[in-house]
Order: structure tokens, then C-alpha cells, then sequence
């Protein structure tokens, strides 16, 4: 449809029809079946002519169902004006993949990309036209719930990160508007959710606004410069004001100054959660703050609904930003197809054969196997040697629980658990007398407090066993949205487990199953500790590849595990202080705690392989670059191992004189280098004037002439001596 038809269709809608567009309700209002409808539809207090120019829905399952809902709404709005099916598809639709936190681990923008390609044609073939993803919420705190979701601590790599989900999702300019396999990336959740204070989900957020634009704002803007068509607003408040209802948020920064033109979502409920903050006195103060913000939608609220025919009666609200608000909506529609193709790419047979199909099922299996980062492998315990006999025990071991808290539609009864992998690749093996020897307890281990059996067995079974690979961690309902944790030790119950099987038995590889970053000191006792995180549908299967060696581990941590919970937020890229600890960590009079050190226990970027790689020779093609003249800088990377492997090397800088207190050290650059056993390679990086900006104190982007340190390493703290350069 031309944009003069668009705006002709908005001429001809009455002001209840275009209303109608900025609501959104679940498929539950739709069901074809009485009781189903019944009880919605009088909780919320709406008829069947409203449900009917509602303009969005949200979780419905299924290409029949939608192509149903879509043709019986079609058949009675009055314009024909299709509906638009929106859904929570995170990290996979059916075929689940590690949750973002994990595949982050991979730093591999392919890898991101190539999952939100399955995860949208499987989506759209089921017939979804809108996913809420990514997420790219700067996360410093593990006790909030929702750092599953995101991609970590750090701004540039969530950027990067962010960019290639939304390119996955989208595909090129103009695929949304022909191939129906696409979807359109929802953005969210703007703005600066992940630093909700104490962790606590839906609590305040209070910072200033450079930190605000300098650090938790620039993942946001690569997504959107990458395309993304919606952005969803974020639950919390921020400078005093929730982001549903924040005008300079939404308008001055989003849509003025970072060019957004797209659709502008609430969260849940958000809108009319304005009255709960204190900000709105009612229904109607809350749907003037949010029209004003330039919040398009309202999601399973209708303060729109219920008011803003008086508002703009009363002239408070103009119709003309109604009609904005209504164009960008069906422009949205229009750019995915919908006006010549309703039903878009929803099509129950070609649904049979791509959701949940071996080869997605394959491709996460790879994915999740790139996720999962060895944190330590003492003694060379790993890769197991397929003569050993192998006691798998704990709550994870035969748990199925491994999709994570956000997966929608994954299918737990398909997925393959941890014994499951083990099993199946011990059956595989091509020598008879080399196949491992794979036990079990005969009764499932709880999560939080064993039983005596099961205790005992594990026991009995680790003494006769070579190796114990001990499954730890949290249920996913640990972790996810409204699930923030004040302790992210290990339960007890686990703890105990763990220290029984020490005793009989000290080779021990921790495998763990989590959401977060968690305080792992209880296990310190562990030879090797692989930090799966919920890796999704063929989770089971791809520990197995790495525990056998089968994959050789690449992944590397994106958020720090701290050594204390007391430590929290910790973060690699902390600014410096006036009495900096790292200068002389054993003086008093230093910035520093009297009971535990200020480094974290895992630090971001760190990762083992079985491989070891070795760094030096790092130069720099000149000692200064400028605007017009980048600087190369160039190091040598050796795998100096037997063993065919992949490194993430990390390039950082630090800015040692700036306008604001700038980081100790700052990600600029990374790059996955394979190398085979004994070979070496130069690995080089551009540095460019762009790469040293930063938000000053009048909020604007650009870099300071000085000195900088730049080092690369195989992750943030085990760096080169750094390279002094100038920029002019």
C-alpha cells in the first residue's frame, strides 16, 4: 500500500477505530470457544466491536489459530484492517537456543544472527510478524532475574551483539515487506532496566544522565541503527519519572535525537502501572503522560481505551499526535505485507517440517556448545578420556530443565537433558572397549534439599567411578523476570552434596545450569567447572560434545563473577578513584574492602580452552592517530597446544586524562581466531578517533586529544604492557 493510501485509511477511521489500534490483548480475547472468551473480555470490561479494532495481539500460538483469529477480525473491522501478531520469542521459537546471557559467552555476532534467522522463520511460519527481542538491557548486578536476557556488562559488545539479532531477525531493508521467513525486532527495554538498584526488578533507576547516554544508552542505538522497527519501554522509573510516562526519554532522546521512527510499545501493563508510581492520579493523567511520551501501544491495559476520547474533547490531547501514532502502527503493518498478504507467513503444513526441525535442532546444538564456557579445568581433567568410568549426579543431571525461564514455546518433554548427551554419545563411540561408562541415581536429586537416598547413591556411585560430573545450579525459575535473588550462592542442599562427594571422590567436573553469574566459592574444590547456563533444546547433547572433547571450548564470560556478593555491582570497566586499589592494594587508605579483594572471581572475557594460547609482540603501526588517520595495532597470538583451537582476543584501551573520570580499561575490539596446533598468526585491529568518544558533561558525544593505553588479551585482566598512543 502507497504512504498516500496510509494516510487516507487514517482519514477515514473514527476516533474509537484508531484508539482501537493502540490497544493490545491476548489471543485468549479471540478463542472460539465461549468460556475462553467470556472471562477476558469482562475482566477488562471489553465487546466484541472494540475487540475487533483492537490493532495488536499478543501469544497467540499456531499458523491455523492466527490465520483463524485473522480472517474472523478481517471479516468484521470495518476498514479490513489486518491485525498484527506479537510474541516473547527471546532466544528461539520452538528450537531453543542458550538464553542471550549464554550466547553471548560465544562473542560471535554469526552465531546471534544465524539464531534469530530460526528463530524467525520459525515464528512466522507459525504466524508472528513481531518478536520482543533483543534485549539489550546493560546488566552490572547478577541478583537482578532478567541478566539472562541480556548480553552482559559491557556497551560495545552489546552493541554488537544487539545489531546482528536485529539483522537475523529483519533481514535486509525491505525483506519485511517480501520475505515472509522475517520478523520485525522489538527493541527493549528502553531505558536502563538492567540497572534497577539492588537488583530488585521494577525498582528505580537513579543516574546521572551522562552515565545514562555514555554507557546503558549506546546498545540501544546500535539496535536501532541496525533497523529495528519497535522499541518497547522499560518498567522503570528513571530521573524521577518512569520511562512509560518520560517525555524527554521518549521524544528528546529516542525518537529527536537517535531518529527513531518505528513503534513505540509498552511493557505489560505499563502504562496504567504509571498510577501505582505515583505519577499519574488516574486512567486518564496516566494515558496522557504515555500519548505525550509517544508510547504507540498499550499492552493489556486500556487507559487509552477508557480515555482518550475526553482527552482530546477536552483538548488536552490533539488528534493530530492520535493520528501519528496511528499511521506509524499501520505503516508498521504495511512494511511486513499484511494489506495484501494478512496471513503474511503463516502456513500450517510448511509448519510441520520448520519448527523444531533437525537441522534448526542442529544448528543449536552447535550454538550451545560455542556458549558454554570452561572455567576451570585443573590438572587437565577435561576432556574425559572415554576409558573412565563417569558418575553423573546432582539436580541436573536428568533434568530437562534447561530451556531457561524465557522460553515460550520450547518443549522440555523434547529436550535433551545432560544424561541424555552422555548416553547418547557413549553409544556412539566407534570402540567398543573406548565407550565410557555412564551411572546414574536411580531417583532424581532435588534442587534445594536432596533426600538421604539419593545422597547416599551419589556417594556409593562416585566411589566406584573414575570421574563425578556433578550437576549444580538453579531451577529456571530462579532466574528470568521477577526473579532477583539477594543470595547467588549455590542452595545449600547442593552444597552439602557437593562436599559429601569431595570426600570420596575429589575429580569432580562441575557442570552448571544458571541464569546469572553466581558466588561459586562453596565449590572451590571442584578440579573443572563448565558454565553451560540453560543451553537450550539440545543442551544435554552439546555439554557432551565438550566434555569429550569433541568440541574444544571457546566461550568467554560477558558478565563478572564476583568472589563476594558483597561486591556487587562488579564490572571490569569500573572508573578509576582518587585512591586507586590496583596502585597499592595493601595500603588502608585505598578504595578497597577489608575482607575481600576488589577483583572479581571470574573476570569479564575470561574463558579455558584446551588448547593454550599465548600472546606478545604487540606494536602499534604508528604512536599516534587522529580524526582522519586511524592507528593499527597488531599482535602476535600462538597456540602453543597440541590441540586445534578458537580465541576471542580482546583489544582495550584506557583514556588517562578526560573531561568525566574515564574506565580503568574499555573493550574496542574483539575477534574469534581459529588456530591449529602449533600455529601462530598476527591479529590486527584498527583504533579509530570514534573509538575514544564519549559523553562529556553537556551530553554530547566526541574524544579529548591525550594519551591512551591500549592492550589485548585473552580476556580483561590478563593483558600485554600496553602501548602508549596519542590522539591528536
Amino acid at each position: 500500500m502507497e504512504q498516500s493510501q496510509l494516510v487516507n485509511l487514517v482519514e477515514q477511521m473514527t476516533l474509537e477505530e484508531k484508539i482501537g489500534q493502540f490497544t493490545q490483548i491476548t489471543g485468549d480475547f479471540y478463542s472460539d470457544k465461549a468460556e475462553e472468551r467470556t472471562g477476558p473480555m469482562s475482566q477488562l470490561g471489553l465487546n466484541d466491536d472494540q475487540i475487533m479494532n483492537v490493532g495488536t495481539v499478543l501469544g497467540v500460538v499456531g499458523a491455523s489459530e492466527c490465520k483463524r483469529i485473522q480472517k474472523n477480525y478481517m471479516e468484521h473491522n470495518r476498514l479490513h484492517i489486518p491485525t498484527l501478531f506479537m510474541g516473547d520469542v527471546i532466544h528461539g521459537y520452538e528450537t531453543i537456543f542458550p538464553i542471550p546471557l549464554g550466547l553471548a559467552s560465544s562473542w560471535d555476532t554469526e552465531a546471534f544472527r544465524r539464531m534469530a534467522e530460526v528463530s524467525a522463520e520459525e515464528a512466522s511460519v507459525s504466524g508472528l510478524s513481531v518478536v520482543f527481542s533483543p534485549m539489550v538491557d546493560l546488566v552490572r548486578d547478577p541478583r537482578w532475574g532478567r541478566v539472562m536476557e541480556s548480553t552482559g556488562e559491557d556497551p560495545y559488545l552489546n552493541g554488537r551483539l544487539a545489531s546482528a539479532m536485529v539483522k537475523g531477525y529483519q533481514g535486509e531493508p525491505g525483506d519485511l515487506s517480501t520475505q515472509f521467513n522475517k520478523v520485525a525486532a522489538c527493541v527493549k527495554h528502553f531505558a536502563a532496566y538492567g540497572a534497577a538498584t539492588g537488583g530488585r526488578d521494577y525498582n528505580t533507576v537513579d543516574m546521572s544522565e551522562q552515565r545514562l547516554r555514555d554507557v546503558y544508552l549506546r546498545g540501544y542505538e546500535a539496535a536501532i541503527e541496525a533497523g529495528a522497527r519497535l522499541v518497547m519501554t522499560s518498567f522503570n522509573s528513571i530521573g524521577g519519572v518512569p520511562a512509560t510516562g518520560n517525555l524527554h526519554l521518549m521524544q528528546d532522546i529516542l525518537r529527536s535525537e537517535f531518529g527513531f521512527d518505528g513503534v513505540l510499545i509498552s511493557d505489560f501493563g505499563a502504562v496504567k502501572e504509571l498510577i501505582a508510581h505515583g505519577v499519574a492520579e488516574d486512567e486518564t493523567q496516566a494515558a496522557d503522560l504515555s500519548i505525550h511520551a509517544g508510547v504507540d501501544i498499550e499492552m493489556m491495559t486500556l487507559c487509552y481505551m477508557h480515555t482518550l476520547v475526553g482527552l482530546i474533547s477536552s483538548g488536552t490531547v490533539s488528534e493530530s499526535i492520535v493520528d501519528e501514532s496511528v499511521l506509524r502502527i499501520l505503516e508498521l503493518k504495511n512494511e511486513l505485507g499484511l494489506f495484501e498478504h494478512p496471513f503474511r507467513g503463516a502456513d500450517e503444513d510448511r509448519e510441520k517440517t520448520v519448527v523444531f526441525s533437525a537441522e534448526h535442532r542442529e544448528i543449536a546444538r552447535r550454538t550451545a556448545a560455542e556458549s558454554i564456557v570452561m572455567l576451570r579445568n585443573d590438572d587437565s581433567l577435561l576432556p574425559l578420556d572415554a576409558e573412565r568410568s563417569i558418575a553423573v549426579l546432582g539436580p541436573g543431571a536428568q533434568s530437562p530443565d534447561v530451556l531457561g525461564a524465557w522460553s515460550w514455546r520450547g518443549r522440555t518433554d523434547a529436550a535433551v537433558t545432560l544424561l541424555q548427551g552422555l548416553q547418547e554419545l557413549a553409544a556412539d563411540g566407534e570402540d567398543e572397549g573406548r565407550r565410557p561408562s555412564v551411572v546414574t541415581t536411580q531417583e532424581r536429586c532435588d534442587y534445594f534439599v536432596p533426600t538421604k537416598s539419593v545422597v547416599s547413591e551419589s556417594i556409593e556411585l562416585a566411589k566406584q567411578s573414575d570421574v563425578v560430573v556433578l550437576a549444580l545450579g538453579e531451577l529456571s525459575t530462579m532466574s528470568g523476570e521477577a526473579s532477583s535473588r539477594s543470595n547467588i550462592r549455590l542452595p545449600k542442599g547442593q552444597v552439602e552434596l557437593f562436599e559429601a562427594i569431595h570426600e570420596v571422590n575429589p575429580h569432580i567436573v562441575v557442570v552448571l545450569f544458571n541464569g546469572r553469574p553466581l558466588d561459586l566459592h562453596d565449590i572451590d574444590g571442584a578440579e573443572a567447572i563448565l558454565e553451560a547456563w540453560y543451553p537450550g533444546t539440545e543442551g544435554g547433547a552439546a555439554i557432551a560434545d565438550v566434555l569429550f572433547g569433541a568440541v574444544n571450548p571457546s566461550a568467554k564470560i560477558t558478565m563478572s563473577f564476583p568472589e563476594s556478593v558483597g561486591q556487587i555491582p562488579i564490572y571490569y570497566d569500573e572508573d578509576n578513584t582518587g585512591r586507586p586499589y590496583e596502585v597499592a592494594p595493601n595500603e588502608k587508605y585505598v578504595s578497597k574492602y577489608l575482607d575481600v579483594s576488589n577483583y572479581a572471581a571470574f573476570p569479564f572475557g575470561f574463558g579455558l580452552s584446551f588448547s593454550h594460547f599465548t600472546y606478545d609482540s604487540l606494536v602499534s603501526s604508528s604512536n599516534s592517530f587522529s580524526a582522519t588517520e586511524p592507528v593499527t595495532v597488531s599482535v602476535n597470538v600462538t597456540n602453543d597446544s597440541n590441540v586445534d583451537g578458537t580465541e576471542i582476543v580482546q583489544l582495550y584501551i584506557r583514556d588517562l586524562v578526560g573531561e568525566v573520570v574515564r574506565p580503568v580499561k574499555q573493550l574496542k575490539g574483539f575477534k574469534r581466531v581459529a588456530l591449529a596446533a602449533g600455529e601462530s598468526r598476527r591479529i590486527e585491529f584498527s583504533l579509530t578517533e570514534e573509538d575514544v568518544r564519549y559523553v562529556h558533561l553537556d551530553c554530547t558525544m566526541r574524544s579529548d586529544p591525550g594519551d591512551f593505553l591500549v592492550s589485548v588479551g585473552g580476556n580483561s585482566r590478563d593483558l600485554l604492557d600496553p602501548l602508549h598512543l596519542h590522539l591528536d
